[in-house]
């Protein structure tokens, strides 16, 4: 995920990182130099290289933007439900290290039970983490997504140590329930992430808007050349910027978990769950709190 400030005028024009444009420059060219060819031939040649009607060009414009727009907000409905099932996640793991606080029975220090809950807490996080951006990279390779689930697996095995807690009367029966409800918490977390993980927007849905785009873009020269003359290059790769961008952006935010630069830092989130419950057991040597590296938070 992106993290910086946002860009003053002077710059605003000049920021590469974070930026959709380095993702679009190839057809941005391609436009630019198609619109030079299309301006050139259409002065040389009018007959040979007609004008076309920019009217209807309009309309598909319109139709477009708004087709670009449905798609954006779903992308963004995904990445902001990620967002979301992962806060969940990080209040269920604080949740569980203040309801694990009842087994340390005024000792010096935390008890063997609660250290192994919350380790296993911590990870449960990383192993979330790589379990999600392994299945989104398989199926961005076009293989099955069929992998362990040592996540949930994690979480069985604390589920089973509560339990067994319970039959020996180290936990009540009303704090054992409350830590069952911390766990399922965050295997409903898990399996809301997994869904978006195994679930892509429609194919047919993606691949219309793709074909649209680039016929329009392509297209565009022949309608500005009669009215724009040389200034169409410049004017179709503005349009095409708009609506190249919006599409490659939509596509990072369809997979947020994954390691483009607009997606969701997971992996900082399970090192903030791990700081977190190492600093509940009074631990000192923690890990590092994440950084943005050249402005991306993983």
């Amino acid at each position: 995920m992106i993290v910086r400030s946002r860009p003053g005028l002077l710059t605003l024009f000049f920021v590469l990182k974070g930026s959709i444009i380095l993702r679009t420059w190839p057809q941005l060219f391609a436009v630019g130099l198609l619109s030079v060819i299309v301006v050139a031939a259409h002065r040389h040649a009018p007959d040979t290289v007609p004008g076309i009607n920019p009217a209807p060009m309009t309309l598909i414009g319109i139709a477009l933007s708004v087709f670009l727009s449905f798609r954006n907000n779903a992308c963004y409905d995904r990445w902001w439900e990620g967002r979301k099932l992962w806060g969940q996640i990080i209040q269920s793991a604080r949740d569980i290290a203040r309801q694990t606080i009842v087994l340390d029975q005024g000792q010096g220090g935390p008890s063997p039970e609660r250290r192994d809950i919350l380790t296993a807490i911590i990870a449960f996080g990383h192993a979330a983490v790589g379990q999600l951006r392994q299945k989104t990279s398989a199926r961005q390779a076009g293989e099955p997504a069929l992998f362990a689930e040592p996540a949930d697996a994690i979480l069985h095995a604390v589920a089973a140590q509560v339990g067994g807690l319970l039959r020996q009367g180290r936990l009540a029966a009303v704090e054992a329930l409350g830590l069952n409800d911390s766990l399922g918490r965050l295997t409903q977390a898990l399996v809301g992430c997994e869904r978006l993980s195994n679930t892509p927007l429609p194919f047919a849905y993606t691949l219309l808007l793709h074909r649209t785009a680039y016929l329009f873009c392509f297209l565009l020269p022949f309608g500005l050349a009669d009215t724009l003359g040389w200034s169409t290059p410049l004017a179709a790769m503005l349009v095409a910027y708009t609506f190249f961008g919006l599409d490659a952006l939509g596509e990072e935010l369809e997979e947020p978990f994954g390691l483009l630069p607009n997606n969701l830092p997971i992996s900082a989130y399970a090192t903030m769950i791990e700081i977190h419950l190492r600093s509940a057991l009074g631990e000192t040597e923690l890990p590092a709190m994440p950084v943005p590296v050249d402005y991306v938070m993983t």
